[in-house]
């Protein structure tokens, strides 16, 4: 598909899920809706096209209405790869990508993303006040060959591949709690706890 000036976007759920007792997380209910719901609703208000990458219950994740892809190897080799995969897929300037375990990442800081990704970067990732966010970001669909010489090169550490481009670190320290993700069972329950108070 050609549609070289809109935003596309992807949702990261192609993981294992090794602290989630092998559950695929993207399933796991959130205030009693499957946690990939939340990243998948952001993203339909801002992007034109949008794709679920999963590598497992792929027919599970159709349910959404949305093209599900899958990483070219078997090998469960992390983010970069399913961004890679989106790259490939889809023919838009800008990607957006979302991790499928984050809820509390809406629209509105999408949108912030996507203003920080101007003419003089090349990504435009989240930065909390104190570490970075590398799986929340906005990227150039141009970068796709690096990336692929990245990982054909056997590197996979997202945030390596990020700093040999011009990167533009969002501050969201004014609201880091956004980032609160979902690893392990007892994660789950504490935040759903943690927002039953607010």
């Amino acid at each position: 598909m050609s549609d070289q000036n809109k935003v596309s976007g992807v949702v990261l759920a192609g993981g294992q899920a090794r602290r989630m007792q092998q559950q695929d997380k993207g399933l796991m209910l959130f205030k009693q809706r499957p946690l990939v719901s939340y990243p998948i609703a952001a993203l339909a208000t801002v992007a034109n096209h949008l794709v679920i990458s999963a590598n497992r219950n792929q027919a599970i994740y159709q349910q959404w209405q949305y093209p599900v892809i899958s990483d070219a190897s078997d090998d469960f080799d992390g983010p970069l790869a399913g961004i890679l995969a989106a790259m490939d897929y889809l023919d838009t300037e800008v990607l957006l990508v979302l991790p499928c375990d984050s809820p509390l990442f809406t629209a509105a800081h999408l949108q912030q993303l996507l203003d920080g990704l101007t003419e003089q970067f090349d990504i435009a990732v989240a930065y909390d006040g104190e570490r970075l966010h590398p799986v929340f970001l906005a990227v150039r669909t141009q970068l796709k060959a690096s990336l692929q010489a990245y990982l054909a090169s056997g590197e996979r550490r997202l945030q390596n591949w990020i700093f040999q481009h011009r990167v533009n670190q969002v501050d969201f320290s004014q609201q880091a709690q956004i980032f609160s993700n979902v690893n392990t069972l007892a994660e789950l329950e504490r935040l759903e706890a943690e927002l039953k108070l607010l």
